[in-house]
């Protein structure tokens, strides 16, 4: 059985409704949260550039969007494995509801306060609402790109995203997970430019 499917039916409409659903819902946690609607600047854009800068993880794309697509082909690639013979709009709410999940974590004191002390984010915050649901907007683009194409394209892809931040902001998902689960202070050093 192939993985990808070029010529895939597209996923019913109210599969894209349930997931705008969870969406809603975890939008409704993280202002139950706290958690900022938009920018405390006030402003809505479509790109915030700046990495260590206030208005990171606070727009509808950053730097870190390409590990949230990075997410959506690591999820696809997990419900073909488990949830291979549901319809793909069940793996596609699995997909959301999996990322809504981490949304929330990761915007919990634990999360946040772990980034500050384990990673470059000394200044990190937590996302803004726009941005988490940004964040599985881009996760799913990832889910559609892994649906469709071959997995040696997918795989390109994923690798060459790690290698642009890598390059770019000295940070990527393989880091970002390493830094969080087994902090090295030679990284943290070469993250922040020492």
């Amino acid at each position: 059985m192939r993985i990808h499917d070029m010529n895939a039916p597209l996923i019913p409409r109210g599969y894209w409704y349930a997931a705008l659903g969870l969406v809603a819902v975890m939008a409704l946690i993280l202002l139950w949260m706290g958690r900022p609607a938009i920018c405390m600047c006030g402003e809505v854009r479509l790109w915030a550039a700046a990495v260590n800068g206030p208005d990171n993880s606070q727009h509808l794309a950053d730097w870190y969007a390409p590990s949230h697509v990075i997410h959506g082909f690591l999820f696809y690639f997990l419900g073909w494995l488990c949830l291979r013979r549901n319809p793909p709009g069940d793996r596609l709410l699995a997909a959301v509801l999996i990322e809504a999940g981490w949304e929330v974590l990761e915007n919990s004191a634990w999360i946040i306060d772990r980034y500050r002390e384990a990673t470059m984010a000394l200044g990190y915050t937590g996302d803004s609402v726009i941005n988490s649901a940004a964040d599985i907007g881009w996760m799913m683009v990832g889910f559609a790109l892994a649906r469709r194409l071959p997995v040696w394209a997918t795989l390109g892809l994923a690798a060459g995203f790690e290698l642009l931040t890598l390059a770019i902001i000295r940070d990527n998902l393989t880091l970002n997970v390493i830094m969080l689960l087994a902090p090295s202070d030679a990284i943290r050093a070469w993250q922040a430019g020492a």
